[in-house]
């Protein structure tokens, strides 16, 4: 029993577990006021808290393109830990890949997608980062030729930020809490009841908002890592990032029965083919690195190869 516990205890995902949880507290440390960073990193989190701990570097994009200023940082950021640690941010720092794995547990059983399915639905996420960029990059080019009055009248909340308008994170994060802090200060000055009807007359925006963000929750949960997989702008960057990335793993294959085994291609949460990939070294645009593959080998067969 006690050699089962240490056995679990010193797997990959026990740590990464631990990294994540602690990344999550690090996130959200501006609520133990310990002020904001001038760090942008490349995963999914809220603007609409301010002073923000550090800064979500696709929404600061956005941002900068609205105001009409090349974002170098937010590329930076992009080209810099996508090329030195590959998708592993997704797997590991991402507050909202915490969430995911944290909806993985309501739901045992989960959805099969077939491949066929699965390697349409990869498209999506590059969809969206293609719809956003062609907005922002559009709007931004209006500005600096000065006829984006017209287009931002348009085009309404989604001129600043296309994507973050309706980021399942922005609701998650600042939306909701602020709603509901909203909601607690109301009912001390005003009758609950009135403050309940004020909720329900909420613009349709939230609603939309709210919908989007259960809809990718329940979806998570029976999906593993299913907002990632299809639907994450910041996934399809860094997935581009991850074929230049120094990171990789490699596959022994003296100690791997191919033939026999196929437990590391069932235990991968993104679907990686993991045995049709080169065994020198692969670094599948997909892979977040969360190394479940790595604990599910009985032969201890695939580990991290740097760089």
């Amino acid at each position: 029993m006690k050699g089962e516990i240490k056995q679990r205890l010193l797997k990959f995902n026990t740590l990464r577990r631990v990294v994540q949880f602690l990344s999550f507290i690090f996130f959200s440390a501006i609520i133990f006021n310990l002020g904001s960073l001038a760090l942008l990193l490349p995963v999914l989190w809220t603007w609409g808290i301010e002073p923000n701990t550090v800064g979500d570097a696709f929404t600061a994009l956005q941002f900068m393109l609205y105001n009409a200023v090349f974002p170098w940082l937010a590329i930076a950021s992009f080209l810099i830990i996508g090329i030195l640690l590959g998708k592993s941010f997704c797997g590991w720092i991402c507050p909202f890949g915490f969430i995911q794995d944290l909806t993985g547990f309501i739901k045992r059983k989960k959805m099969e997608i077939s491949p066929r399915t699965h390697e349409t639905m990869v498209y999506i996420k590059y969809a969206i980062l293609v719809i956003t960029l062609f907005v922002s990059v559009t709007f931004s080019a209006s500005k600096l030729m000065g006829t984006s009055s017209g287009y931002e009248s348009a085009l309404g909340i989604f001129a600043e930020a296309p994507f973050t308008a309706l980021s399942p994170v922005e609701t998650l994060f600042a939306t909701l809490p602020k709603m509901i802090l909203n909601f607690r200060n109301a009912t001390i000055e005003i009758p609950f009841l009135d403050a309940l009807s004020g909720i329900a007359s909420l613009p349709p925006l939230f609603w939309v908002q709210f919908f989007i963000m259960i809809g990718v929750l329940v979806f998570s949960a029976y999906v593993p890592r299913g907002w990632c997989k299809y639907f994450c702008p910041h996934g399809a960057i860094m997935a581009i990032m991850n074929k230049f990335s120094f990171l990789g793993l490699r596959r022994d294959l003296v100690k791997c029965v191919k033939g026999e085994c196929r437990l590391c291609v069932e235990a991968c949460p993104m679907n990686v083919r993991i045995l049709d990939l080169p065994w020198e070294k692969f670094s599948d645009p997909e892979c977040i690195y969360c190394l479940k593959c790595v604990d599910a080998c009985p032969d201890k067969a695939i580990k991290l190869k740097y760089p």
